[in-house]
């Protein structure tokens, strides 16, 4: 995998790539020059605060919205614009979405064992009661579940980490090239966030996955992602390989990001908040004149700089 703007990855090798993406509604401007490829068993973690662009990302990944300008493509192919039914359906096969909120994602009228084999039937990837049940225990096996104790049940009498771990099953039911996974951890408590990363890691790892993994939480990259883009305003402001970005940062807005991460070692001091946030704002208003200029400053570490002053 690897992030433009400079596309040493070759095309085919890509299976999805976003070129020069801007998005605009109305006189907002919520992408400018979005370039950026998943790779098969790899991940890319894309992190910012909230309003940055991550989620128009994801949609438009997903074709759940659509590019105001620049390219979408898959294996090669150009997919911003579906002219036939076959390929809007074969695209949706292929990428799937793991959304943020586990709670609202299930629908509470129908079992566990409804949620998954209703897109094993559709996609037909088993025939037959009992080859269905088998492949329905199959994927609860796969993301940490007992299927004979979670197939039966309801989404409410699960607790929000098991949900998010059957809407991962369901993702994976239709056997997808492609996960994108919103904010997956952040409506869960603390304490099970880790197991659901872990989960991430592994089956992209195992399933051969191009995983698009979106975060506010810069902490929670290194865990999942190999390489990590780092927006702000739409624009990405720096990228590359995760341990490198998170070890050398460079942007100010990085550097911000990570200063926020919170450090069990550091003790608590009063005040310290308000000139966090006084600090923040600062290299928000820094951060925000928009840049073409992007500089190299590693093998796979780029950092777009700053505007320069009026």
């Amino acid at each position: 995998m690897s992030i433009a703007p400079h596309f040493p990855v070759v095309a085919s090798e890509a299976v999805i790539q976003l070129e020069d993406i801007e998005r605009r509604f109305g006189p907002i401007q919520a992408l400018r020059g979005i370039s950026l490829s998943l790779g098969a068993g790899r991940a890319l973690a894309l992190v910012g605060e909230s309003g940055c662009g991550k989620t128009t990302c994801a949609r438009i990944i997903a074709r759940m919205d659509h590019p105001t300008a620049g390219q979408l493509r898959f294996r090669g192919r150009d997919f911003t614009t579906i002219r036939t039914k076959g390929d809007e359906l074969g695209y949706r096969r292929e990428v799937q979405m793991v959304f943020q909120d586990p709670f609202s994602s299930l629908n509470p009228v129908f079992s566990i064992e409804h949620h998954l084999s209703r897109p094993i039937k559709l996609h037909r990837h088993a025939e037959g009661k009992v080859a269905i049940a088998a492949a329905v225990s199959r994927l609860l096996a796969d993301v940490g579940l007992d299927p004979d104790v979670t197939m039966r049940k309801f989404p409410h009498e699960l607790s929000g980490g098991q949900r998010q771990r059957v809407n991962i099953a369901r993702a994976l039911a239709v056997q997808p090239s492609v996960l994108v996974a919103d904010e997956p951890t952040s409506m869960l408590d603390v304490s099970i966030r880790m197991g659901i990363l872990e989960l991430l890691a592994r089956i992209k790892r195992e399933n051969r996955l191009a995983l698009l993994y979106i975060t506010h939480d810069i902490a929670t990259a290194a865990h999942v992602a190999e390489e990590i883009v780092v927006m702000f305003a739409g624009q990405m402001v720096e990228w590359g390989d995760t341990n490198a970005v998170i070890g050398d940062a460079r942007h100010p807005y990085t550097q911000l990001l990570l200063s926020a991460v919170p450090d069990g070692s550091r003790p608590f001091v009063i005040g310290e908040s308000a000139r966090f946030l006084e600090r923040a704002e600062k290299v928000r208003a820094l951060s925000r004149p928009t840049s073409t200029r992007v500089e190299q400053v590693g093998d796979n570490h780029f950092v777009r700089a700053l505007a320069a002053p009026n």
